[in-house]
């Protein structure tokens, strides 16, 4: 999701609800700690060099429980980031910890926000290596070759 999308969703909301892929919610009584742009320049194991850039949300829960941050205090949040920092208009990514801190990517369901699970990936999957998916065929689609074929009775087998 772009952060221009969270800016048109948080108006119509009364709360702001943030659930794991596993159904599980983030406690109501969560902040969000950091709004910013990561810029991340990195070179890939084919030796491409490559940028990424995205809008990051870190989430943490807080003892104190009585804490619930409102849709338009998140998007006053959200506004001053753009004005201060001059994020821009790109993907949010947002950060949350459950045993480690995690990296997720953010939808919306109808009701609430969802922290969809990101997974690594190689980007230079030809340049090191990595073979390509088999080409799926069925057997009927398959002819036989008399020099490498086995008849029944033949003696081949």
């Amino acid at each position: 999701m772009k952060l221009s999308k969270i800016k048109e969703i948080l108006p119509l909301l009364e709360n702001v609800e943030f659930q794991l892929e596993n159904g599980n919610f983030v406690p109501e009584h969560f902040h969000v700690t950091e709004v910013g742009q990561i810029t991340k320049n990195f070179i890939d194991c084919g030796g491409v060099i490559r940028t990424e850039r995205v809008v990051n949300f870190q989430l943490w829960n807080a003892d104190d429980s009585e804490h619930r941050l409102k849709p338009k205090k998140l998007l006053h949040i959200i506004n001053l980031s753009e004005e201060k920092l001059g994020i821009e208009d790109l993907e949010i990514e947002v950060e949350y910890q459950s045993q480690t801190i995690g990296k997720y990517d953010l939808e919306f369901n109808g009701n609430h926000f969802v922290l969809v699970n990101k997974t690594t990936a190689c980007l230079a999957q030809d340049a090191c290596g990595i073979p390509s998916e088999k080409q799926k065929k069925n057997l009927s689609e398959l002819t036989s070759d008399s020099g490498n074929s086995c008849e029944p009775g033949s003696g081949c087998c």
